[in-house]
């Protein structure tokens, strides 16, 4: 028997502290299993080059729970260790025994997990004792048992052991009772090893006999060995990715589109990304990328490894050459990460602008749920914005669907203004803004339809990016002067009038909005007092309620411009006899806010009852 201390110094224990700080203890059976998996796919490898000529036999990980002595067993069929080895790898923490076969066999050794070769030493985490028993590969090796209680002495001897390969015991302790549950053990499976790519065992498969659950023979294979991301897009149809979304997110209905990721060089990354539906857009979960390192769960946290916009995204990515054991600013400054984060939004840029180009129908009937995705990315993303001009769609209140450039040409010669700017008219509510669309209609203009939580932001977005345009909301201004074509020509009124017209239509307007009365011309048969909201400031305030640094914009108070129509003739007769027609001049004004959705409570039924006084 050999007695020692492990090697833990100053030159290895910094390594270990930088890369494998575990604040989650569940981690410990994600890292065992890796290195099972590692162990078996060492041994292949070593087939395959012909270094080892034996039997392979069945290669799978086997973990095994008794509940009652709370032990837990991890058994592989891989390469083993020689004592030699024990003492390397294990008695001198932070040495990777993976990164030294990866180097020596880095062109054929692509499914290794060389991220965790430090993983074993998580199991004492939750172990008041741990254990191996490993038999190496090379022939004439002897079987090494090695024990430590979790101090830096250990025992290592020789054992009896027949079978090639490892297991590892864990005697877990008393604060770790809940890991001696065959239910958490199985999620814990599921949860990190479903994709692993050796079989995974655990227990025995059940059936219903008898009115009982009874095991069978059927080993209980946790996970699929082959994912639909490891396979070439060529050899896979629409339904395998269908199926594919659907284990990963049984209560889901069918995603948009997908994107079969796959790049080998200058990094390695695979995955396949899903477009959900976001129609029901405050019920958005940005945590359903999961990431992998060859085909073993991380984490479903990705956003410091693909743009924000992106990680309202379904799917799975795997990477081997993301740095998972570290802090997020080192992953925000990793060379890597930046360039897997460049490479997936070009991907999904590629895929959306085929889409348009082959598929334009296709495009149109999903685009009201991955509107707020692209108008999120367009906004959030400059290098995906200048992709996304070209595939973006504006949809009119009729229903039909344009490119920006489309858009612009269909609407410059009946939009155009007095400044040469195209006019883009837009409704954010087709009920409300009823009538103030179709006087824009009956004057031969179209009208864009902007309902999505974004759009107070994305019309000055397509401000930048359409040539020589500007945004209008349709009631922010009458009809007639939503598109001046000329200067316009205000009413001829004395300081003094202008002064006593405000103050008699501000005696009539409700308290707590600002109010800014002024005379207007907007013809006999225009409306006798019109309320709108200034372009700029309403947009502002509804940008700023969804954040976007304007919270001076959202505590300012509601304002809105009160135009009178000095050539409506009620509009005379209330100025002519300002005193006679105090009822009169109260019910022009509710009318104009009624139209605006601003006459509740008691000055609607106020209003209901001079209308029926009014009428008699």
């Amino acid at each position: 028997m050999t007695k020692g201390h492990i090697g833990v110094t100053t030159e290895n224990i910094f390594p270990v502290i930088k890369q494998f700080l575990y604040s989650d203890h569940e981690i410990f059976l994600r890292e065992l299993v890796a290195n099972a998996v590692d162990a078996t796919q060492k041994m292949k490898t070593l087939a395959s080059t012909g270094e080892f000529s034996g039997d392979l036999g069945e290669l799978k990980v086997k973990v095994e729970l008794d509940e009652k002595a709370k032990t837990l067993k991890i058994t592989d069929r891989g390469i083993g260790m020689t004592a030699e080895e024990v003492d390397k790898y294990i008695n001198q923490i932070a040495f990777s025994s993976a990164g030294e076969f990866l180097e020596k066999y880095k062109e054929q050794a692509g499914g290794i997990i060389g991220h965790f070769g430090l993983g074993f030493y998580s199991a004492f985490m939750v172990s008041s004792k741990v254990t191996i028993e490993s038999l190496s590969w090379k022939e004439g090796s002897k079987p090494v048992f090695w024990s430590c209680d979790g101090s830096p002495e250990f025992e290592m001897n020789e054992c009896v052991r027949e079978d090639r390969g490892t297991t590892i015991t864990l005697y877990l302790d008393g604060d770790s009772d809940e890991f001696a549950s065959k239910g958490r053990i199985e999620g814990l499976l599921q949860k990190y090893c479903k994709f692993m790519p050796v079989p995974v065992v655990f227990g025995k498969k059940t059936e219903w006999k008898d009115g009982k659950s009874v095991e069978t023979d059927e080993d209980n294979v946790i996970n699929s060995v082959e994912p639909i991301w490891t396979k070439a897009p060529s050899d896979l149809k629409d339904e395998d990715y269908m199926n594919f979304y659907h284990a990963l997110y049984p209560m889901e209905e069918d995603p948009m589109f997908y994107i079969h990721l796959n790049v080998d060089y200058p990094f390695t990354l695979t995955g396949v990304l899903y477009f959900p539906k976001i129609k029901e857009r405050m019920a958005i979960d940005k945590n359903k990328i999961q990431l992998f390192c060859n085909q073993m769960f991380v984490t479903d946290h990705v956003d410091n490894i693909v743009p924000d916009f992106l990680t309202l995204l379904h799917g799975v990515i795997d990477s081997p050459d993301i740095p998972l054991n570290v802090s997020r600013s080192y992953l925000q400054a990793d060379a890597n990460v930046k360039k897997i984060s460049t490479y997936i939004t070009k991907k999904v840029a590629d895929r959306l602008e085929q889409i348009f180009k082959e598929q334009r129908e296709t495009l149109e009937e999903k685009w009201d749920n991955i509107k707020l995705f692209i108008e999120y990315g367009m906004l959030s993303d400059e290098k995906f914005c200048e992709r996304a001009v070209n595939f973006a769609l504006l949809k009119d209140v009729d229903g039909k669907y344009y490119s920006f450039e489309e858009y612009r040409k269909a609407v410059e010669e009946q939009q155009t203004d007095k400044d040469k700017k195209v006019v883009l008219l837009y409704a954010t509510d087709t009920e409300k803004q009823y009538s103030a669309i179709e006087a824009a209609k009956n004057l031969g203009y179209n009208v864009l339809l902007m309902d999505c939580e974004l759009d107070s932001h994305f019309v000055g977005l397509l401000e930048q990016k359409i040539k020589d345009a500007r945004c209008a909301r349709v009631d922010s201004e009458p009809a007639s002067r939503l598109i001046p074509k000329e200067d316009e020509v205000k009413p001829t009124m004395s300081e003094d009038d202008s002064k006593a017209l405000s103050e008699l239509f501000k005696g009539a307007l409700p308290q707590g909005p600002e109010w800014t009365v002024e005379a207007a011309n907007l013809g006999e048969d225009g409306e006798p007092v019109l309320i709108t909201q200034n372009e700029f400031m309403r947009r502002y305030r509804e940008m700023s309620s969804i954040g976007g640094g304007m919270n001076f914009y959202g505590s300012m108070p509601q304002m809105y411009d009160v135009k009178v129509n000095m050539e409506n003739p009620v509009i005379a007769k209330i100025w002519g006899d300002r005193e006679g027609t105090a009822e009169l001049l109260h019910q022009v004004v509710d009318l104009a806010l009624l139209a605006n959705g601003l006459l509740t409570g008691k000055a609607l039924a106020e209003f209901i009852a001079r209308s029926e006084k009014l009428l008699v």
